[in-house]
């Protein structure tokens, strides 16, 4: 076969391959439910306040879901889906399981969107606009949210498990984490003060206080009068199931986190490496000094956050649990 037949051949396979697939999903943009479903972030906002009166670890369980969902193949909805035939699901993730709470919140968010304005509004962006409104009612920053999101028709636990970080995570595993999506150091540290509010369990701390390292003793970056109150709440051979702050000011969106990474009180250690880290230690100091320059980063970065996309056409699902 000549060579002009051969390069006539490829153009033609490209031409057919590049007309069969799919259109790229269209853009996210403000105001999205603007027409179809006009109440949809005031239903949001008003339900997550009603969950936050009956139980105040709602806002932090409610933010981080943007998280969990969202460095899993975008923000798809996925990680709402329960398990399913030869699907696993994302909910049992070794960094969801025991973790990642209040999906129930989600649900009923999703019953009133249904209700007023059916097969609209996707679970993915229900997830969107819980987490900005979780922040703002716990005293943080508020910020327009891009929406237009499908929901995914699979949920990936392989995904889950190789992708989410581990409270073990040091600040290199952080950083490189972080840059597989176009996040920068200094999104990083500021995305990491959604630990400003919530609680974390003692089996997330356990390692830190006997064994740092496999060494057989603590870390040394833990403050020592930190490390006894630690001691009690969590003893070696304890209940791991104990919740503890993750900073002074657990139920305010503030920037005492930093202060505290500052004084060795972090709880975690993927939080307080960020201290001890040089690459990150600048931006903890630039938070800890100004609670300003943190809201403005933190809505950067969660922005950032909310426009990862995996390119995959979705549906609107009916129930957030399972595919339609």
């Amino acid at each position: 076969m000549s060579p002009t037949i051969l390069i006539l051949l490829y153009a033609f396979f490209l031409s057919e391959a590049a007309a069969t697939a799919p259109p790229p999903p269209p853009p996210l943009r403000q105001g999205f439910y603007a027409e179809t479903c006009p109440a949809a972030e005031s239903i949001a906002r008003n339900i997550l306040r009603r969950a936050m009166a009956r139980d105040a670890r709602s806002a932090a369980s409610v933010m981080r879901l943007q998280f969990h969902d969202c460095f899993v193949n975008g923000c798809d909805g996925s990680l709402l889906l329960e398990k399913r035939g030869r699907m696993e699901g994302e909910k049992s993730a070794l960094s969801n399981i025991n973790s990642v709470r209040s999906y129930e919140v989600i649900d009923e968010i999703k019953e009133a969107m249904e209700a007023a304005c059916p097969a609209v509004v996707s679970c993915a962006d229900i997830i969107i606009m819980a987490a900005r409104d979780a922040v703002l009612l716990s005293g943080g920053p508020n910020w327009e949210v891009k929406l237009g999101r499908k929901d995914s028709l699979w949920a990936s636990l392989e995904a889950a498990n190789e992708i989410m970080p581990s409270p073990r995570a040091n600040a290199t595993f952080l950083i490189h984490l972080f840059s597989r999506y176009n996040l920068t150091v200094k999104d990083l540290v500021a995305l990491s003060g959604s630990h400003s509010i919530g609680k974390a369990r003692c089996f997330s701390v356990l390692f830190r206080l006997y064994n740092q390292s496999g060494s057989g003793k603590p870390d040394p970056a833990i403050n020592p009068t930190f490390r006894k109150d630690l001691d009690k709440l969590c003893p070696q051979h304890g209940d791991v199931e104990v919740t503890a702050n993750l900073d002074a000011t657990p139920k305010r969106f503030d920037n005492q986190y930093y202060r505290d990474l500052a004084h060795g009180r972090g709880f975690l250690n993927s939080d307080q490496t960020l201290y001890t880290s040089m690459e990150t230690r600048k931006y903890v100091k630039l938070f800890a000094r100004s609670e300003e320059e943190f809201f403005i980063a933190f809505v950067r970065g969660m922005v950032k956050l909310g426009d990862i996309r995996s390119g995959l056409h979705g549906e609107i699902r009916r129930n957030c649990r399972v595919v339609n």
